[in-house]
């Protein structure tokens, strides 16, 4: 058989977009919530736009982008959406419009990274960036509302690890003393950590090569180098997760591969579950120099970015659900006409709706309504149309009614389909002769399902 895709990629169905979509519009929802808007960037970018912005000696820019050359363009599919965000920020003066820009991505990004459990070479990130803020309270604010969505998704025992980079000067501290460290061990080092020793020795600190983790083991830590200032921003930050409530660990260990962050960096990790060794949720920090650095002003910033794939993967069969629908199944040409009607009225009440006009048995129907998640499936036959009466079998519950004009009347206030028969002055099921059951309008069954839908939802 054909190859259809290539190596560390995948497509989504209709049954998984579902979960997508209901991920998105939760992460969407929540960052709302906190004041950011949508932002959207080309797939396409000039490959020096990460080379400048990501480093020229890490390893997403030196191994993993997919650039190449096309009119004497040098362009690549991006690899992140930081670098974009900020290219955007600086292309349209974003800073002189507003001094806080709050903004949030959705999308594919592209990296030839080494296969792993939930990694993927297409992969898709929901990440944020916030411009124009450099005190501490907004990075803990930030890592905040991260511990809060992943909560709301139902994902417990998340661990928030906290490092600081420093600024410029101080990295310069530290950088002279890793090189005086790493020197003595270069021929203990991997090859890459080798080449890039003199170049850039803080990318030794990324590296996951066993003999370089074995060379780091004594390594001078960043927090030694850290200026009185950097060292009092991050003491802020700590102290307002705490205010926060947001436990966290400082772990010294903690850098990450991408050369334009300083100061604060944090990530987001789940315990056990899925991911296994690979068990980060999401990252960020901030990277105060990009702005500047891409033309623009002096602008602080910091940002975010989570792995879909990733959270997907942890939550596992707990995946967030798909909106209520309804399964419509005519009997019948007549009723399949009034069931065309009936569907087109209940989705202009913003119910997802199916209805199966191809004339198959009613056992054949509720095959497919169980097997497309439906919550009530709507049955209506020649029988049922000329008296005007809807059966509706709920999914979800054991119990199926039938419901009339004047019970439905009185039941509009029920958030469930299934009180609506006992309502004031409703035959109880006992009292029911087999034969004459309750009568109800068409129109009812969409006010009162679309209520019911509401409620579950």
């Amino acid at each position: 058989m054909l190859d259809i895709l290539p190596v560390k990629t995948k497509g989504e169905y209709p049954a998984a977009i579902e979960h997508w979509r209901a991920l998105e519009q939760a992460f969407v929802s929540h960052v709302a919530r906190y004041g950011f808007a949508e932002i959207r960037t080309p797939l396409l970018e000039y490959t020096e736009l990460f080379s400048r912005s990501i480093g020229e000696t890490t390893d997403v820019v030196e191994k993993e982008m997919y650039a190449f050359e096309r009119h004497r363009d040098h362009l690549c599919l991006r690899p992140e959406g930081t670098a974009s965000a900020a290219r955007a920020y600086v292309q349209h003066s974003a800073y002189a419009q507003e001094p806080v820009s709050r903004w949030y991505y959705l999308g594919p990004m592209f990296r030839a990274e080494r296969p792993q459990r939930g990694r993927y070479r297409q992969f898709h990130q929901a990440g944020g960036e916030i411009f124009g803020d450099a005190g501490p309270a907004v990075d803990a604010e930030l890592i905040e509302m991260l511990v809060s969505l992943f909560q709301s998704l139902g994902i417990e025992g998340v661990t928030v690890h906290l490092n600081s980079l420093g600024g410029d000067a101080s990295r310069a501290r530290y950088r002279e003393a890793l090189l005086a460290y790493l020197t003595p061990l270069k021929s203990q080092l991997s090859e890459d950590s080798q080449r890039r020793l003199e170049k850039n020795p803080l990318r030794v600190l990324d590296s996951k090569a066993p003999e370089d983790q074995a060379a780091l083991a004594h390594a001078p830590r960043l927090g030694s180098c850290l200026s009185e200032e950097d060292a009092a921003h991050f003491a802020g930050v700590q102290r307002y997760l705490e205010a926060l409530g947001v436990p966290f660990v400082i772990d010294p260990t903690l850098v990450r591969g991408l050369d334009y962050y300083n100061r604060t960096l944090f990530e987001l990790k789940a315990t056990g579950g899925e991911l296994g060794a690979q068990n980060t949720l999401c990252g960020g920090g901030r990277y105060d120099s990009m702005v500047k650095g891409l033309g623009g002003p002096e602008v602080p910033a910091i940002g975010f970015a989570i792995g879909l794939e990733r959270i997907l993967l942890t939550l596992g069969e707990r995946a967030l659900e798909a909106p209520p629908r309804v399964f419509v199944a005519p009997l019948g040409e007549a009723a399949t006409a009034r069931a065309l009607r009936l569907g087109r009225e209940l989705r202009q009440a913003g119910v997802h709706t199916d209805v199966d006009a191809r004339g198959n048995s009613l056992k054949s129907m509720l095959r497919r309504a169980s097997g497309l998640g439906a919550r009530f499936v709507l049955v209506l036959g020649e029988s049922e149309l000329a008296r005007g009466v809807v059966q509706l079998k709920d999914f979800g519950a054991p119990s199926e009614a039938q419901l009339s004009s004047g019970q439905q009347r009185q039941a509009r206030g029920a958030a469930d389909p299934r009180d609506a028969g006992q309502a004031r002055g409703a035959p109880s099921e006992g009292d029911r002769g087999v034969g004459s059951p309750p009568e109800v309008p068409l129109d009812d069954v969409v006010h009162l399902v679309a209520r019911a839908i509401g409620a579950a939802s």
